[in-house]
């Protein structure tokens, strides 16, 4: 399937814990012909809900690092010196405090110093109840965080290529940085998660300039409206004046903590009204985002 055919949706949400990835997790219950994708690769948990079986698993060196050779290493201490983050000592390289910034590499007058690929993480292709799954998992520490995303992404797109699949569905990492950029760009529709918080409005809408900057549609739903009705009116109220749709208003159920303790998404797990709201919003993403079909 050509890539231009080929639609993605990213659920994201500003900040943390708004129940995105809960969101993503029903939604794959509910999606047909897709391939799911976490995109939250620094602290990724969708694989909890998804049960995936690993098929593939590959290392990602996503940075560099020095290696000291200490046979012309002569301990002038210059790269001690200038090292801002006193990763480099007496020729030792402290990894963990190492920012990989290269000028120690470039300050060294021996040439004892080089510049090597780090790794970084791995990157896997899963299969689960749900369809095909592409997923990650930085290592402690460790940055470029956005080019695992863009990895992640490329591979899913493959994947929807060669089985002939028409959505690709996102969870998208929180926040607004280099991530959520990666894993932005290029999607058709994003649904943004928000929660009737000082936070979550704060963050919601820095997540939607951030879509209006790629000119991507966003649609808003917000978990737990009903614990701040006050929030909640307020969230409307901007999403009104910038013509942001909202599909959905979730109310607090205990219930869905009760499914993901049983590591079941929300729509296998009696939910009560949550199942509902749920479909619905799934019916509203399928017309836009995928043309009518589910």
């Amino acid at each position: 399937m050509p890539q231009n055919q080929i639609k993605q949706l990213a659920i994201v949400s500003g900040k943390g814990g708004t129940g995105k990835t809960t969101m993503a997790a029903g939604f794959a219950s509910l999606a047909k012909n897709k391939v799911l994708v976490d995109c939250d690769v620094d602290a990724a948990d969708l694989h909890l809900l998804l049960r995936p079986r690993v098929l593939k698993q590959e290392k990602y060196y996503g940075g560099r690092s020095p290696r000291v050779d200490l046979d012309k290493c002569t301990q002038c201490g210059l790269c001690t010196q200038v090292c801002r983050f006193d990763a480099v000592q007496n020729g030792v390289v402290d990894y963990v405090s190492c920012e990989g910034c290269g000028f120690c590499f470039h300050i060294c007058p021996e040439k004892a110093i080089m510049m090597e690929e780090a790794f970084s993480g791995d990157w896997f292709v899963s299969e689960t109840p749900y369809g095909p799954f592409v997923h990650a998992r930085l290592g402690i520490g460790k940055e470029n965080s956005g080019k695992l995303v863009t990895v992640v992404r490329k591979q899913a797109i493959e994947i929807a290529k060669e089985k002939g699949l028409g959505l690709i569905l996102i969870d998208g990492p929180p926040g607004i940085g280099c991530p959520v950029t990666a894993s932005l760009t290029g999607v058709d529709l994003t649904l943004a998660v928000t929660e009737p918080t000082l936070s979550g409005i704060h963050d919601l809408e820095r997540i939607l300039k951030l879509s209006d900057h790629f000119k991507i549609r966003s649609l808003v739903c917000i978990n737990k409206y009903d614990i701040n009705p006050e929030n909640t009116d307020q969230i409307i109220s901007y999403c009104k004046s910038k013509g942001v749709e909202i599909i959905g208003k979730i109310p607090y159920e205990p219930k869905v903590v009760e499914a993901l303790v049983n590591r079941k998404t929300v729509i296998e797990y009696p939910c009560n009204e949550v199942q509902d709201i749920l479909l619905k919003m799934w019916q509203t993403i399928v017309g836009l985002a995928t043309g009518g079909k589910p």
